[in-house]
């Protein structure tokens, strides 16, 4: 059939984020915090497969983001790494006015303190079907190092090997612990193209400077490593607000398929033009990327929505993609992960508990409609 997987987050539920909470305040300890993520990952697992999902994930229950679990135990800081400091750039300003901060960092080398493989390794007993893991990219971890200038000591370029090294470390180990798939967040891919004034380095340009510095990383792999190796793009998804959907689309598309990916876990669920989007994904997937035919799993799932869609609609939807992408390289997905953050209240959806039993129905549903698609296409 039309091959199907998640991103990678789910909703935290309410318990374990007050506890994030309670641990950062220091009125709970390590142990309490470790117990709830645990028994969140536990309950992630047993209700994804329940889905019917051919491959899952534990739902990041034990990061604090997917972008800082290397660096921080907790959003608030708590656990922060080496030489980094809590008052880094902003990653992204969202629509709804919020903003997510990175840490600074102070020196070097630059090391992770925990890799994807840390919690993987965790959550594999509780699984009966192949997981996958989502790792960060080294494009967004190049946001820590400040801006201007150049650290004493530590020159951007070492800064550059060095979260290289890690970054293909992480992918690595994740293999090595059992995952079955490992996909990159790249969701600063679409922000290079914002030029928000209140924001540096999104004046920059820098797209085509992190996907070469991504794929410094993919090259380390040989083709039959990065057949299982994908990239993820989306316009942000936090709090149910996005930080860059106003930029058009094909300032990513147009070379994102550049990077020697086996393939692309795309948003486009939530796109106004889909199918503008699936003829950009068709014109630009390679079918040898250095050795890979390069897969587009599109987003056929809107996460900040609560209206749960139906099997139908991912049906149409996917049928209609492939009038535009060789249905030999299509696939499906969920737009974003369902809750990228550890601490996000999901205001449309009521709540984050709420808003977990939305996220494994709409899962449901795209599996059941990948698999009518692939009846209809003859997959």
């Amino acid at each position: 059939m039309i091959p199907t997987e998640p991103v990678g987050s789910l909703p935290r539920p309410m318990k374990l984020q007050e506890t994030y909470a309670a641990y950062d305040a220091g009125n709970a300890s390590f142990d309490d915090l470790a117990r709830e993520q645990d028994a969140a990952c536990k309950d992630s697992i047993e209700r994804m497969e329940a889905t019917g999902s051919p491959i899952v994930s534990d739902g990041e229950q034990r990061a604090s983001s997917f972008a800082t679990y290397p660096v921080t135990d907790t959003l608030a800081g708590t656990g922060l790494a080496d030489h980094l400091a809590g008052d880094g750039q902003y990653f992204a300003i969202f629509d709804d006015g919020h903003h997510r901060q990175l840490p600074r960092l102070t020196g070097g080398p630059f090391r992770y303190k925990t890799f994807a493989s840390d919690y993987l390794e965790k959550s594999l007993p509780y699984a009966t079907k192949p997981m996958k893991q989502a790792v960060i990219a080294p494009s967004m971890l190049w946001l820590l190092y400040p801006l201007e200038g150049e650290l004493d000591g530590y020159p951007r370029t070492q800064f550059e090997s060095d979260i290289c090294d890690e970054a293909e470390k992480d992918i690595r180990q994740a293999f090595a612990a059992g995952a079955k798939r490992v996909s990159v967040d790249f969701t600063e891919g679409r922000l290079t193209g914002k030029k928000d004034p209140r924001n540096p380095w999104t004046n920059r340009d820098l797209l085509g400077e992190f996907i070469d510095l991504n794929n410094r990383v993919l090259d380390r792999f040989s083709p039959e490593e990065r057949v299982n190796i994908g990239i993820h793009t989306c316009p942000g998804g936090d709090c149910d607000s996005v930080h860059s959907a106003e930029v058009p689309y094909e300032h990513l598309l147009s070379r994102m398929f550049d990077i020697n990916a086996g393939y692309f876990l795309i948003q486009l669920a939530s796109e106004k033009d889909k199918e503008g989007v699936y003829k950009l994904i068709g014109d630009h997937l390679r079918t040898d990327a250095n050795g890979v035919p390069q897969f587009a799993f599109v987003g056929v799932i809107n996460p900040l929505d609560p209206r749960v869609e139906s099997a139908d609609e991912v049906a149409d939807a996917l049928k209609t993609a492939a009038n535009y992408i060789p249905k030999e390289q299509l696939g499906s997905t969920d737009d974003c992960g369902f809750s990228p953050f550890s601490i996000d209240v999901k205001p449309k959806h009521g709540s984050p508990d709420h808003a977990r039993d939305v996220a494994f129905q709409k899962i449901t549903s795209r599996v059941q409609g990948t698999e009518k698609a692939s009846e209809a296409l003859g997959v």
